[in-house]
């Protein structure tokens, strides 16, 4: 065997995990998706000297330095400046009605006294329970919402489109899904937008998250035509599949100088309330109505968590095959930070579920996506990474894990 095995994606050559918690040091941060491919350098959690995570030093950070009480005042200053009394939304909430924009939404009505237009970009395909919670968002939880669908059959081609050259699925959706806030926010006249928490707290710099509000400069193109989904340019998609730029409307992000134009701030709830996402569970359960799937979710030991799509799982097990981090790696590290399991218990659900295969919604993700098993498996096979995988007979086996039974551990 070589001494130094391939690395697709930039990834360090040598797998690493966290003294603390079980994520890797092959976690991508969280990076523009207009661009994804095998030989692009990507930016990685941070680690320091220790062996500990950027996202455990920053729950550290959030833990003993951080004064929560002075951080809600600035919260308050910032809603009294949007809040309206002439019958107009005065903020922007975007989310799905799972846990995390439920929390938003609720608490910055009913505890904070703003009127929140909730915002949803549709996901590919609603399970029987995110739908029952989005429902369940306004009629118990008491909101107003608009649900925002981009063209179906575009939609399903550029998430082919993307599982084929980019082994990511979910990347039109993510860009939807990150410019929907700001962009309903400008063509309504909203200036407030309010997400939930930043996930820069899971894997970025940890100075990162002293800063409270989003990088609109994410939304700004030079040229929207030549913006890249599902690894390749609008052009080239309209050019191959005879679509209209016009199609491509949803996607097009909104431009730096527009929003300013229009005045529009988008904000973290996370940087002003301490932010759990356990306890944001409890909190949608008790006043949205959210409810729990009645089996855990497949990869991994969570009910409650990313529930609504049926094509999230395939997301996790593409993150899985690209960096040898799973569901249940995502959710157990997350845990293990806010003190919910050890980092023990962390190590055994990892090592149960981490791997497993969501069988459950196959068949519908390939009819989806309009691609044959066989094709599925070869685009898995491409992405694998040498210094990850180890084939061992049949069977792919990772060559490190978190429970140090990996092929090279």
């Amino acid at each position: 065997m070589p001494d130094q095995l391939e690395a697709y994606f930039g990834l360090p050559t040598k797998v690493k995990f966290c003294r603390k918690c079980v994520i890797s040091n092959q976690r991508p941060s969280s990076t523009v998706e207009f661009k994804h491919t095998k030989d692009e350098k990507k930016q990685v959690i941070g680690f320091d000297d220790e062996g500990v995570c950027s996202a455990c030093r920053y729950h550290e950070e959030k833990e003993r330095n951080i004064d929560w009480e002075t951080r809600e005042q600035t919260l308050l200053k910032l809603l009294d400046k949007f809040r309206r009394d002439d019958g107009g939304y005065d903020v922007i909430v975007p989310g799905s009605g799972g846990k995390d924009s439920a929390f938003t939404s609720h608490i910055l009505k009913y505890k904070y006294g703003m009127n929140p237009l909730t915002v949803t970009w549709s996901p590919h395909v609603y399970t029987e329970i995110g739908w029952k919670n989005f429902e369940d968002w306004m009629h118990v939880g008491g909101h107003d919402n608009m649900l925002y669908t981009p063209n179906g059959k575009l939609h399903r081609l550029l998430t082919k489109l993307a599982f084929h050259n980019l082994l990511h699925p979910f990347q039109p959706f993510i860009v939807g899904q990150r410019i929907i806030g700001p962009a309903m926010a400008a063509r309504h006249g909203v200036q407030l937008v309010m997400y939930g928490e930043n996930q820069a707290e899971y894997g970025n710099k940890v100075d990162e998250n002293n800063i409270p509000t989003m990088n609109e400069k994410f939304f700004s193109v030079d040229d929207p035509r030549e913006m890249r989904l599902g690894g390749l340019t609008v052009n080239e998609i309209i050019a191959r599949h005879g679509y209209s730029f016009n199609d491509f409307t949803p996607y097009v992000p909104p431009r730096e100088d527009y929003l300013k134009s229009k005045n529009v701030s988008v904000h973290y709830l996370g940087y002003y309330l301490k932010w759990d996402p356990q306890e944001c569970y409890y909190y949608a359960a008790e006043h949205t109505g959210f409810t729990a799937n009645t089996e855990r979710t497949e990869g991994s030991y969570s009910k409650y968590s990313s529930i609504d799509d049926k094509i999230d799982p395939f997301h996790y097990l593409t993150t899985l095959i690209k960096f040898g981090i799973g569901r249940a790696t995502y959710d157990a590290a997350q845990e293990v930070r806010n003190g919910k399991i050890t980092r023990e218990e962390g190590v055994t659900l990892v090592q149960k579920f981490d791997q497993e295969f969501p069988q459950k919604f196959f068949p519908e993700f390939l009819d989806y996506i309009d691609t044959s098993e066989e094709d599925f498996w070869k685009t898995i096979e491409r992405f694998r990474s040498p210094h990850l995988w180890n084939k061992v007979g049949s069977d792919w086996k990772l060559r490190h894990t978190v429970s140090l039974d990996g092929t090279d551990d």
